[in-house]
């Protein structure tokens, strides 16, 4: 039951990332009276930073390919998603002047490419809503009342309401302000943490050939995290940047979540899979029937085929192959150890560049613990709890905004 002591707000939502605003657009627009508090100078910071500034607002598929982009935990979001599909989110900016493209690896961004553009039309609908924001104040305490509701305190004031939700994200990008507040006053209440660590992070490899491409862009590798026992812990394939650190790009930040959760990162391996569209039976022909008819090519020409020149020469490097080789004459013997080189690269792992550097945070509160057809607390009545402050992590390319949009949505249709 709600308390029948007056409060100074209806709701108040502690954190103005991509869940918290649309929370309090929604629950204002239901006539409720909203405060939120961000601690940040400019609410929507995240959003400004992500997609190389360009904000990957969702991915254009159907509810399922979301679900699917959370493994095992997307099932809690099928209530959030029925509120608010990635149609809807479209619709959403859409009505606000943010028109959308959808690109070919199907992440959808505004036609602008300026981040600005969509927390610029979110701060408009939340103006015209009516919640009101309070830049700079973060919630430092967050305490139930006995006679019911809950009394928020911040640097400068205590405001009391009869539900509070927490929306203050997780531990990624700290210079957002992301420092893992809520998961404390979450915790007051009786709640309980998945473990976490960094998600969607660059992967640190020691190798000298691997700070040598730096720059160089594989548009399709299959990646696999193995661990000592041979046991695949990740897999996915994607576009994959080399970088002076390691590698980065779609493929490796997917699976970086199955290194910085291990308690062991440096006895991971990488597994790489440079044509990931070819069987190793096809590649195999390949060479075979090129080096027959381009012999007095060089051999780097001829896998320079599949790849940039750079990363050809590496491969006959490491096969221990001179680079001037000609094609005639490669033996079963050559063509195998190539062809295990293309297919099945093995990396030494040393671990990920950490919070700093990683989009999302993998782990967070316990999903059995939130009601996922109104996000509210199972431990504590009147409390909720939206986006990444959740153990939920999806795939690179818009799925982690969908589900904050979606709980942060849901959430403020239930404040």
């Amino acid at each position: 039951m709600e308390s029948p002591v007056p409060h100074d707000y209806d709701a108040i939502i502690l954190g103005a990332g991509a869940a918290g605003l649309l929370a309090a657009i929604f629950a204002a627009e239901r006539g409720r009276k909203v405060l939120l508090l961000e601690k940040g100078r400019k609410a929507g910071v995240k959003i400004l930073m992500s997609g190389g500034t360009r904000c990957n607002i969702t991915h254009n598929c159907d509810v399922r390919g979301i679900v699917e982009a959370f493994g095992s935990n997307g099932k809690f979001l099928h209530s959030a998603l029925a509120q608010f599909t990635p149609q809807d989110v479209v619709r959403f900016f859409h009505a606000e002047g943010v028109l959308t493209k959808v690109e070919e690896t199907g992440k959808i961004f505004p036609v602008s490419d300026r981040a600005l553009d969509v927390q610029i039309a979110l701060l408009k609908r939340l103006e015209r809503s009516g919640a009101i924001l309070a830049l700079g104040e973060p919630a430092i305490d967050l305490n139930s009342l006995a006679e019911g509701g809950y009394k928020v305190s911040t640097p400068i004031r205590e405001v009391s309401c009869e539900r509070v939700l927490i929306t203050t994200g997780g531990l990624s990008f700290p210079g957002c302000g992301t420092t893992g507040d809520g998961y404390g006053f979450a915790k007051k209440f009786g709640h309980t943490m998945a473990s976490t660590r960094p998600a969607l992070v660059p992967i640190v490899v020691d190798l000298p050939w691997v700070k040598e491409l730096k720059g160089i862009t594989v548009p399709n590798a299959g990646l696999k995290v193995i661990d000592p026992a041979n046991q695949v812990l990740s897999k996915r394939n994607g576009s994959m940047l080399f970088a002076h650190f390691g590698l980065t790009g779609p493929s490796p930040l997917d699976v970086s979540r199955a290194i910085s959760g291990h308690e062991k990162p440096g006895s991971l391996q990488l597994e790489m899979d440079l044509l990931p569209g070819e069987s190793e039976q096809q590649y195999d022909d390949f060479l075979k029937v090129e080096t027959v008819a381009n012999g007095k090519k060089q051999l780097a020409g001829v896998i320079a085929e599949k790849f940039q020149r750079r990363l050809a020469d590496t491969i006959l490097a490491l096969a221990g192959m001179p680079l001037d080789r000609k094609a005639a004459a490669l033996s079963k013997v050559d063509r195998a150890k190539l062809v295990n080189l293309t297919k099945r690269l093995r990396l030494a792992v040393r671990g990920t560049l950490g919070y700093e550097k990683a989009e999302v945070t993998a782990g967070g509160i316990h999903l059995d613990e939130v009601d996922s057809r109104t996000m509210q607390s199972k431990r504590q009545p009147g409390l909720f709890l939206a986006g990444e402050v959740l153990d939920l992590d999806g795939w690179i390319g818009g799925y982690n905004f969908q589900s904050a949009w979606s709980t942060g949505k849901l959430a403020g249709m239930n404040l």
